[in-house]
């Protein structure tokens, strides 16, 4: 388990601001915040360090690139061994479809978030991604009608982190 990071209320605020808009400005946050630029990048620098920041990315539309039809795949490993967990993750990883994928526990192994152009493609992404596959033992498909983004994690508002 992840070892958790004491923060401060100027912390605490700077990652709020960021979760919202991670291409704000140093200058822009220290305004914010009430403290010097350089202090702000420090801070921010210390708490990329850490691993509280873990990065920064771009969100693409999967629909706008030819990827319109989503789907959650579980799928049972058998013989569910640590020997096969990490080749089997990097595999799913390393397939373009692959969007996220989670290790679980209960009757299934796996929940892959996948998208792909067509059923035609999402058969053939279980057929020949997944089934084909020696240690898969099950795979079970659900479509995606629609999905909604939540958080943050941290609320936004000044007054919801500073007290």
């Amino acid at each position: 388990m992840a070892e958790s990071v004491v923060l401060d209320p100027v912390d605490l605020r700077l990652l709020g601001l960021l979760q919202n808009d991670a291409r704000t400005t140093y200058r822009e946050l220290a305004a914010q915040v009430g403290v010097a630029p350089s202090t702000c990048l420090d801070r921010v620098t210390r708490l990329r360090r850490c691993g509280v920041i873990l990065g920064h990315r771009l969100k693409l539309d999967p629909a706008k690139l030819g990827r319109g039809l989503q789907a959650l795949l579980s799928v049972q490993v058998r013989p569910h061994r640590r020997e096969l967990v990490g080749p089997f993750v990097e595999r799913i990883r390393a397939l373009p479809e692959s969007l996220t994928v989670f290790h679980l526990t209960g009757p299934d192994d796996y929940l892959i978030h996948v998208a792909v152009a067509d059923m035609a493609d999402l058969q053939r992404l279980v057929l020949d991604g997944f089934t084909s596959r020696r240690e898969v033992a099950r795979v079970e498909t659900r479509l995606i009608f629609q999905q909604w983004d939540c958080g943050p994690l941290l609320p936004s508002s000044p007054s919801a982190q500073t007290g």
